[in-house]
């Protein structure tokens, strides 16, 4: 090594930036990415996103939330949960004066307005009778899934609400091994490197599943650790296997959700590790959706937990848990059954809650800190 190139690496490692609580070692190129010890993202809940809905519309179960790449923000709730005096101004006779389900697909800005409603039943589709999930792909597409006992389709439309492709059928389903059919799949994600569908499938199969995005072309498949569904010494996903998430360095993060863990995996199935999240849960468990922070190397992963009404922050390095913020209630900034959550590039975190929630959070990035004792 010649003395200038030396003397270079000397210097570039005595350099040390600071970039959102991260500590970056600089040593010509970057080595180290670790978060600081002690410190955590910080977060405070907006008690005004989003803003009231237009056309006396009323959300019901808020079963999937996403961010896309413009920081819209997309829910898809459920038009049927309403209770009878939630939409009694559309029944015959009015029963009060409000309220009407809104469309089961709202498209949000940063600051709460809505931007765009649309969804239900339509021509060349079959729309499900439960909805679940929602996620926007680098395209700007948008992805629903179902979890009724015959919602076993993805569904992909554009942001508009034009419907591109379906892949799986309503009511027809043939277990972990079927390539063609799903079994109630509970959420999806797309790889803009490869144009890649991945669905976790879901509350019927035991499984992560891969399509060709703009095909519907089957791919590959795998289960719990990697190995094929069922296979014999392999504690299988438990149902649901509620989510897929793709971080930027192409791993895999899978939610099983009433096993309290989350799976890492290669984009081709590869088995990495696994981290448990609050282990004596019982009850419907406490891996319900994550997502992954907007700092560059993604240092942290943010998990709803449903059952215990947490969104829980861990190290994606190691799976460690740091902070926390959210409890059981009522009130702004509380969850009751917190099902799904989202992030912008901004850091700002998006949840959705279902059962009696019926609604969505915003939690704005604050920063990072020291973690609270």
């Amino acid at each position: 090594m010649t003395t200038r190139r030396r003397l270079g690496i000397v210097a570039a490692a005595l350099a040390l930036t600071t970039l959102g609580g991260l500590a970056l070692v600089l040593t010509g190129s970057v080595t180290a990415q670790r978060p600081a010890d002690g410190v955590a993202p910080r977060f405070q809940v907006d008690p005004w996103w989003p803003k009231p809905l237009p056309n006396n519309w009323l959300m019901g179960q808020a079963a999937g939330v996403a961010a896309d790449r413009h920081d819209h923000v997309w829910v898809i709730q459920r038009p049927r949960s309403l209770t009878e005096d939630e939409r009694g101004a559309t029944l015959n006779p009015p029963r009060s004066l409000c309220c009407a389900p809104a469309p089961p697909v709202l498209a949000f800005d940063a600051d709460g307005n809505l931007l765009r409603s649309w969804g239900g039943p339509g021509a060349g589709y079959d729309w499900p009778l439960n909805e679940h999930g929602i996620f926007v792909d680098y395209q700007d597409n948008v992805w629903i899934g179902g979890n009724d006992q015959k919602d076993h389709q993805v569904l992909k439309f554009t942001p508009g609400g034009k419907f591109l492709l379906q892949v799986g059928k309503a009511d027809v389903t043939g277990g972990d091994n079927d390539t063609a059919h799903l079994g109630r799949p509970a959420n999806m994600n797309v790889d803009p490197a490869t144009n890649e569908l991945f669905v976790a499938d879901g509350y019927k199969n035991h499984r992560v599943i891969v399509f060709d995005a703009q095909t519907g072309a089957y791919k590959r498949h795998w289960g719990a650790n990697g190995r094929p569904p069922g296979e014999a010494g392999v504690k299988p996903f438990g149902n649901p296997v509620h989510c897929v998430r793709l971080a930027r360095d192409g791993l895999l993060y899978v939610c099983d959700r009433m096993n309290n863990r989350i799976q890492v995996f290669k984009k081709d199935g590869t088995f990495v590790k696994e981290f448990i999240v609050a282990p004596t849960t019982r009850g419907n468990g406490s891996v319900w959706d994550l997502d992954v922070s907007h700092d560059a190397p993604q240092a942290w992963l943010y998990n709803a937990d449903g059952e215990n009404n947490h969104v829980w922050t861990l190290l994606r390095e190691n799976g460690k848990v740091v902070a926390k913020f959210g409890r059981n209630g009522r009130q702004a900034g509380n969850f009751h059954w917190v099902h799904n959550l989202a992030v912008d590039s901004k850091g700002n975190i998006y949840t959705a809650e279902v059962d009696s929630g019926k609604r969505a959070q915003r939690f704005v990035f604050k920063g990072v800190g020291p973690v609270e004792p």
